[in-house]
């Protein structure tokens, strides 16, 4: 009796199965609703006109979708999904273009991805802020090699202008798709932002500001969410986050004086506690390092109160160091006792710093493609170049690769001590070996261009992980077909091939400090 019963039930299982295979589910159409056009305010704040807020109520629980439709198809599309699961949503909305009717698609998701409801809207747009870039071109290109995300330019067309610091993203195509525009702010209208804005890991954006000496955290939509003073040191050029959430940034200090009796700046690097607010560690450069060494001071961007000019900052989490670069000085990394571990330099005119090291004994020799040190002193002082080896002049941007080799933007002011050198800039990789106390070019990009490429200041460079491709971008009056500014050339790592090239030239012929490759959304 037990077996019939078993055998029975194994039949209506068998049975239940092969109609359920023989009849699948019919997947349920997504409904479609509207959304109200009094439910989307355009630039909810007043500070991204190409943004808005959209409030709305779905038919069906869910999370929700955007898509802003691109002008040249899906790589131009601005997609984000939200996790926000329910039937009431408020959703920024960024990508949208200038003076135009856009229109986006909204999506309600299944947690498998589904689309349960759907809606699309248009949202009309105005004019761009005033002293934007006035021409911004894209060289043909295949999409397909291109690594995706917008690009966030820290813009540098709206300076002298007495308009604030207007950064903006822009598409693979150029066409600009953000803008922040704080001429309405009460603290912002004078942003100055020298290096520029940057993504905190929680999806915000930051930036410092050298008039109000102040680090900015700002949502998508412009919104000021939090801000710190500097505890009496004053912001300029770069700021980074530590892994710890705290903030480190190069700075000037009020009253700090040279050996030469001139009040100096841009020779600190401080850390902000980002919780409690307030100074963490202070590194006077003047103590660590060699406030004499004016041995590039014979170019026009040198003066006498600022022999180092911190411009970028990079922490080294493996052993708990910063490397700072100085325009004037080369690149060099600290401990946390302000203690020298490394000199990344040409070698000419280094002596002793205020506690009497003698600082030659942290200039790294140069090794050829062999590794082999190279024996001529012309090359180690910096006044000869060999095919496979150049030092670093007038630097910007550190940044680390994954194999750990550190690169930098090369400006190439003052090549070889000398200012009639030919002009070039480049993307520069360095292998260094803190025991042998070596360095090696690994990789370079950028000479070959010569002058088309060249940025006697400012200027920077990016790995993209999800492509293995460099982010050379020279910023400052380099010459385009239009004009003068900046250019964005995306280069593969493995064998130098250029996929996009965007030019920028602006009124003032300064294109951008960085520009940096991102998603558009966190």
């Amino acid at each position: 009796m037990k077996n019939l019963i078993l055998l029975f039930l194994l039949t209506v299982a068998f049975t239940g199965c092969k109609h359920a295979i023989d009849n699948p589910p019919v997947p349920v159409a997504a409904r479609e609703f509207t959304i109200a056009s009094d439910s989307v305010q355009l630039n909810p704040y007043g500070y991204t006109p190409l943004s808005a807020r959209i409030n709305f109520s779905a038919p069906i629980a869910g999370r929700s979708f955007i898509r802003v439709r691109g002008k040249h198809g899906k790589l131009t599309n601005v997609e984000h999904a939200f996790n926000d699961k329910g039937t009431t949503h408020s959703i920024p909305v960024i990508g949208l273009y200038a003076n135009y009717t856009n229109t986006v698609d909204v999506r309600v998701l299944s947690d498998g991805g589904d689309t349960l409801a759907k809606s699309t809207l248009t949202i009309q747009t105005g004019d761009l802020p005033p002293n934007m870039p006035q021409s911004i071109t894209a060289a043909p290109f295949d999409e397909n090699k291109v690594a995706p995300g917008l690009i966030l330019v820290s813009n540098f067309s709206t300076y002298g202008t007495g308009a604030p610091s207007t950064p903006y993203f822009m598409d693979a195509y150029g066409d600009i798709r953000w803008v922040l525009d704080y001429r309405s702010h009460d603290q912002l209208k004078t942003l100055s932002f020298d290096n520029g804005i940057e993504r905190l890991r929680n999806g915000n954006f930051f930036f410092g500001d050298i008039n109000t000496s102040r680090i900015y955290e700002v949502d998508l939509l412009g919104k000021v969410i939090d801000s710190w003073n500097l505890s009496g040191y004053v912001f300029h050029h770069n700021v980074i986050e530590k892994p710890n959430g705290n903030f480190l940034l190069t700075a000037s200090k009020p009253g700090s004086m040279g050996l030469n009796g001139v009040a100096m700046v841009e020779d600190y690097v401080i850390e902000i506690d980002r919780t409690e607010g307030g100074l963490v560690n202070e590194w006077d450069l003047k103590q660590s390092l060699d406030e004499r060494r004016t041995i590039l001071a014979q170019s026009p961007l040198v003066n006498a109160d600022d022999w180092f000019h911190g411009n970028s900052v990079a922490y080294d989490s493996t052993d708990n160091t910063i490397i700072v670069s100085g325009r004037h000085q080369g690149v060099v990394k600290l401990d946390y006792e302000n203690r020298v571990k490394w000199i990344l330099g040409a070698h000419r005119g280094w002596t002793v710093n205020r506690r009497g090291e003698d600082l030659r004994k942290f200039l790294l020799s140069p090794v050829d493609a062999s590794g082999v040190i190279i024996a001529d002193t012309a090359v180690s002082d910096g006044s000869k170049i060999t095919s496979d080896f150049e030092w670093n002049w007038y630097q910007h941007s550190t940044i680390f690769l994954p194999n750990g080799d550190i690169m930098v933007f090369d400006n190439g002011e003052i090549r070889e001590y000398n200012p009639t050198a030919s002009k070039y800039s480049r993307a520069v990789a360095y292998k260094i070996d803190p025991v042998k106390m070596t360095v090696q070019q690994s990789w370079a990009y950028g000479k070959e261009r010569g002058v088309e490429t060249y940025s006697q200041v400012v200027s920077g460079v990016q790995f993209l992980a999800s492509s293995n491709h460099i982010l050379f971008t020279p910023g400052f009056q380099v010459p385009n077909t239009t004009g003068e500014g900046g250019k964005v050339v995306e280069v593969e790592l493995a064998n130098k091939t250029v996929v996009s090239e965007i030019s920028i030239s602006s009124a003032n012929k300064m294109g951008f400090h960085r520009a940096r490759k991102m998603s558009a959304y966190p």
